[in-house]
């Protein structure tokens, strides 16, 4: 199983000693905050062209790297909106997908790419969504005109958007995990921040995830308002909702309580499942953790059987279910945890809305 530096630079509070071994990448940093500023101010002056789709679009991003909850937010926005009648499609990056045809993922009925083409999160998507148009790909002006072309799309969703400047978008909606932040405040490679907190104020939006209670997330808000003192802040958690099958069948999440677990991730946050599954009553007495976006291997699956030896069964995330390659070499039961995104305030929908 990997070694996870990710995890380190997540923390908010580092020894000295931690310090002292991570100051190399405080001065690769440096360069990397002017590339940022210099990139952004370039868009600021209108030196670099901004594209204008002629419908809205809303992007869903973060400003640190790691899993702050896009794609279930991206997902549960297209469900509200496609449940009021407002046709969306989904424009994707397609992070570590491997496509060599054309842009269109799933036409909202068919998928006509696979996860190692798509990438895993589009992938997940696809197989999530009905009738929600996903194209993937870095040209995202393009592919929102086809989008709109082609569908007849009422509105564009821009999954992790927040940094694509090159489109214009009419609502921007943050992310930022209430439990690691925005870590201790540096820039990659030294932190976890994609930009400089100064650049919150390109936010309309934030939601803050994984929050148990409101209340206890205003020392965060209160950094925020600093920065942004007009931004409007909502507050998320999850749900587990049922366990899904290697076929896509879904079962009770009593079917595993009480039992003893593997847990499975590649993840950006493995502590944050680990949670959940303990909240659904199973007992994880042992973990796989492999990095982000991890494209399994059977070699992989030999080492996760040989760790399972002691458990009931291996729960592991819908993302990386669509990952695993055949798991025949597997002898014991295999479930993903299906979970869904549960906005605490009714007004976030009602601001969305308002733009259609």
């Amino acid at each position: 199983m990997a070694w996870r530096i990710d995890r380190i630079l997540h923390q908010k509070e580092k020894s000295w000693r931690m310090k002292i071994l991570l100051f190399p990448l405080y001065l690769l940093s440096i360069p990397y905050g002017w590339a940022v500023w210099l990139r952004n101010a370039l868009y600021s002056c209108n030196l670099f062209k901004v594209n204008r789709l002629p419908c809205p679009v809303i992007s869903v991003g973060n400003i640190t790297v790691g899993g702050t909850g896009k794609t279930p937010l991206v997902m549960a926005l297209a469900k509200d909106l496609q449940d009021r009648g407002i046709s969306v499609a989904i424009l994707s990056r397609g992070y570590k997908g491997e496509r060599t045809s054309g842009p269109l993922l799933s036409d909202g009925k068919t998928i006509y790419l696979s996860s190692e083409e798509a990438g895993d999160e589009p992938y997940l998507m696809a197989r999530r969504l009905k009738d929600t148009p996903i194209l993937i790909g870095k040209d995202r002006f393009t592919n929102g005109r086809i989008a709109f072309q082609q569908f007849g799309v009422r509105g564009i969703l821009l999954d992790d958007g927040f940094q694509h400047l090159q489109l214009h978008r009419d609502l921007n909606i943050l992310l930022v995990d209430s439990t690691i932040g925005f870590g201790d405040h540096h820039l990659l490679p030294r932190g976890i921040l994609r930009e400089p907190l100064t650049h919150l104020h390109r936010g309309d939006l934030f939601i803050l995830t994984k929050v148990e209670r409101p209340e206890t997330c205003e020392p965060l808000e209160s950094l925020i308002r600093e920065i942004h003192p007009s931004a409007r802040v909502f507050h998320s958690h999850y749900e587990a909702s049922a366990l899904i099958g290697l076929h896509g069948e879904l079962e009770s999440l009593d079917s595993f309580n009480e039992k003893k677990v593997l847990a499975l991730s590649g993840i950006a946050n493995p502590s944050s499942f680990l949670s959940l599954l303990k909240k659904c009553g199973m007992k994880v007495i042992k973990e796989a953790i492999f990095p982000d976006h991890h494209r399994y291997t059977k070699e992989d699956l030999v080492l996760i059987e040989e760790k399972g030896k002691e458990v009931d069964g291996i729960v592991t995330t819908e993302k990386d279910l669509v990952r695993l390659p055949d798991i025949g070499v597997i002898h014991l039961p295999i479930r993903a945890l299906r979970i869904e995104m549960k906005i605490w305030e009714e007004a976030f929908f009602q601001e969305v809305r308002r733009l259609f």
